[in-house]
């Protein structure tokens, strides 16, 4: 059996939908507050029916910072997917994420040691590869350095890939990806995919960066090539393009049938809006739109190599011209059919 924590989260919905259509028989972690419904909603996208596959699925409530219920959860189970992590770009939430994220998987690993499960996936993020300390394309061998310019989320991804390695040196077989921004369907109004719903309701601004951008499915299907594979105690960047925001956006509006974002916000007005949205937060109490984390990194141009990936599954990734299509489609059918965004 499998194990997948985060199973309601973007990643963890879409892998455990890949492994149920593979007749895996998957185990899940949900907190008690998660929406199960949500991965029923996503796999409503794929499948006629979602409770044919669901058969094979059984969700356990437990907490990955309790490493007494994550021993319990772990016996029977041979190979773990760790998705779960907290995101967020909001300083008033930044030392929750980083003690939950370092944490929660440094419990993972200890408990994947003492089981003797047979191998980890544990999904990181591009934030933990050093990006600021090169001019050229981004690889997975790039030394992460510590700076004011890090945000708290990547502290605390960087922190997370520390622990599995150090379960690495104690035994473990591992498999680290570090996804670019994850684009697909379902969770509307949370983490990447609600550039969508912000795109629909109308942007106006873009900047002048550059990131990666990866299909969502992508993600899911090189989690589990890698984890079939012999490859082990490697890490990988999952990265389909690399995109301006502006590109983006534009192509997203396109699809929409709404307007492009057409006004540049430079870095000096990114500067003026972050502090608006940090005034509007503290007046009404909702987590900020835009933050100083966000604002610095979205006038920042970094281009991320797939190339280790692509040679190690010989993989394809899905281009992000299709991806944005088809993860629109299921927007404005959602919104058509009333389903919340």
């Amino acid at each position: 059996m499998i194990l997948v924590t985060g199973g309601t989260g973007l990643v963890g919905t879409h892998l455990i939908y890949d492994l149920l259509k593979k007749g895996e028989k998957v185990r899940a972690i949900r907190r008690a507050s998660s929406k199960i419904e949500k991965l029923e909603k996503v796999i409503s996208y794929y499948h006629n029916n979602p409770a044919e596959l669901l058969k094979n699925l059984e969700w356990v409530q437990a907490d990955i910072l309790d490493i007494y219920s994550i021993e319990e959860v772990l016996e029977g189970i041979t190979e773990v997917y760790h998705c779960a992590a907290i995101i967020s770009f909001n300083p008033s939430e930044h030392q929750q994420m980083i003690d939950n994220n370092i944490k929660g998987t440094a419990n993972i690993v200890d408990a994947c040691l003492h089981q003797k499960i047979k191998k980890l996936c544990h999904v990181s993020s591009i934030a933990a590869v050093g990006r600021d300390n090169t001019k050229d394309i981004v690889h997975e061998n790039e030394q992460w350095l510590y700076s004011k310019e890090q945000s708290a989320y990547a502290i605390s991804k960087h922190e997370s890939e520390r622990e599995v390695w150090r379960g690495v040196a104690e035994g473990l077989n591992a498999v680290i990806i570090n996804p670019s921004i994850i684009l697909g369907p379902g969770h509307w109004g949370e983490g990447s995919s609600k550039i969508f719903t912000t795109i629909w309701k109308g942007l106006k601004f873009y900047t002048k960066g550059v990131t990666g951008y990866v299909d969502v499915r992508d993600v899911s299907k090189s989690m589990i090539g890698l984890m079939e594979s012999k490859l082990k105690n490697e890490r990988f960047i999952i990265n389909s393009e690399n995109l301006a925001y502006k590109d983006l956006f534009s192509m997203i509006a396109i699809a929409m049938n709404r307007p492009a974002p057409v006004l540049c916000a430079n870095k000096f007005l990114s500067a003026i809006v972050w502090r608006v949205f940090k005034v509007l937060s503290l007046l009404t109490g909702k987590s900020p739109l835009i933050t100083k984390e966000t604002a610095r990194t979205a006038n920042k141009k970094y281009y991320f190599s797939n190339k280790k990936i692509r040679e190690a599954l010989d993989y394809e990734f899905i281009p992000i011209s299709q991806s944005v299509k088809d993860t629109v489609n299921l927007f404005l059918k959602d919104h058509k059919n009333d389903i919340k965004i």
